[in-house]
């Protein structure tokens, strides 16, 4: 704004200090920054409260642009809700005249229940069981766990033992305290 420079300073403390004299000038110059530091605080309360206006009406905007949002989604849900909705119903109405027309075509044929003669379902309805069934057990517990299948092979008996001493149990002395 103002181009003020070196020398222009330079000419206006000259003429200060001629008009107010070497006693009253450094009071004069206390006095201007006073009333400078006031202008700038000022100015930059304003300031600082103009950022906040600017910013509260962002969020403001910005909250509104999020609720028309969520309106036109909420609206898109229910047009395609109803969509579906017709859809199934159509479905629904097409199911029964179809079942209408197979009852009516069942008058004149006997119909097969059950599952299709050769089909995997057929033929595991007429397997039969072994007369001699193991009972179920956990798939993975090791055999002899459990107690219900035995080994394969039992363990193999260990070589006699060339020591022939017997074993004789240790005698303990008996103990004459208390327990606690």
């Amino acid at each position: 704004m103002f181009d003020i420079g070196f020398s222009e300073l330079l000419v206006i403390a000259v003429v200060a200090l001629v008009v107010l004299g070497p006693e009253r000038l450094p009071k004069a110059a206390r006095f201007a920054g006073l009333w400078v530091r006031r202008a700038r605080n000022q100015w930059d309360s304003v300031k600082q409260e103009l950022e906040r206006e600017l910013h509260a009406e962002e969020i403001k905007r910005q909250f509104d642009d999020v609720k028309t949002s969520m309106r036109d989604t909420e609206s898109q849900l229910r047009a395609s809700g109803e969509a579906v909705r017709r859809e199934a119903e159509q479905m629904r109405q097409d199911v029964a005249r179809q079942g209408d027309d197979v009852a009516a075509a069942a008058d004149d044929e006997p119909v097969m229940t059950g599952p299709a003669p050769g089909s995997p379902a057929s033929v595991a309805q007429h397997v039969v069981a072994p007369e001699e069934a193991e009972p179920p057990r956990d798939a993975m517990a090791p055999p002899g766990i459990d107690g219900s299948a035995p080994r394969a092979d039992p363990p193999a008996a260990l070589p006699p033992s060339t020591d022939t001493a017997p074993l004789t149990p240790v005698p303990t002395p008996p103990n004459d305290e208390a327990p606690r």
